[in-house]
């Protein structure tokens, strides 16, 4: 046989085996013979994996949050992400620093100072305007009780007129109006003395003796006139007299 005819018969058997499977696939509902035969080149043909190129790590590259880092470098990540939130409270890594301004103050005008004076200060000397006091007379018993009197310096009366030096002029009327008594102080012997008067019928005692003549008094003596006591205090005498401040007595 030749090769024409054996390949005749060829195709022509393989035409005829295509018509039976064709006629066969019709009946039992299936695909046709040319979807048949790409499925059955797709499932013979062999394909081979692509390889897988691995993609280049970018630097800029999101990483997880946390991912390589230390707990406190996270949380501190953490913390800068939420300060930039414009809603949220703007936390600072340092506090801020106060400043304190002071007002500055304006020069003061000079103005009169305490002064410190230490050791005895020294008296101005001048004249008298009128005659110094040199002790008193303090009443402790009779009317005006508790109230006193000034002695002056040289010769001072006492009586129960206002008109004398010493009045005593406190309602009682025992004590004589006038000249009941003198009192002198003698500023060179720098020394007290009461004087009663004798022509005068009324009492008068020193700490409850009756003089008959003129007494040095000393402080704190009680002087009894009518029904009133009266206490020696002195100012001056050993320790200090007025002329020691000036030799002029107004």
């Amino acid at each position: 046989m030749t090769q024409g005819a054996k390949a005749g018969r060829i195709l022509g058997s393989l035409k005829d085996a295509l018509n039976a499977a064709s006629r066969d696939d019709t009946q039992r509902g299936g695909k046709p013979v040319a979807e048949a035969a790409n499925a059955t080149r797709a499932e013979t043909a062999v394909v081979k994996p692509a390889a897988v190129q691995a993609e280049p790590t970018r630097k800029d590259a999101a990483t997880p949050a946390g991912a390589g880092l230390s707990a406190a470098e996270a949380a501190r990540e953490v913390k800068g992400q939420t300060s930039l939130k414009p809603d949220k409270h703007v936390e600072f890594s340092a506090p801020p620093t106060t400043r304190v301004v002071k007002p500055e103050r304006k020069p003061q005008e000079d103005t009169a100072r305490t002064q410190l004076v230490r050791g005895k200060a020294e008296v101005k000397r001048g004249a008298f305007e009128q005659d110094p006091v040199v002790g008193w007379l303090v009443v402790v018993g009779g009317p005006g009780i508790g109230s006193y009197r000034p002695i002056f310096e040289g010769n001072n009366t006492l009586g129960r007129s206002s008109t004398q030096r010493i009045p005593l002029d406190f309602g009682d009327d025992s004590i004589s109006s006038e000249e009941q008594a003198y009192i002198r102080y003698d500023s060179s012997a720098r020394s007290f003395l009461f004087v009663p008067n004798l022509a005068k019928t009324n009492v008068v005692s020193i700490n409850d003796k009756r003089p008959t003549g003129a007494v040095e008094l000393s402080q704190m003596d009680v002087i009894t006139v009518g029904r009133t006591q009266v206490v020696f205090v002195p100012f001056c005498g050993a320790e200090f007299d007025w002329a020691e401040l000036t030799d002029a007595k107004g």
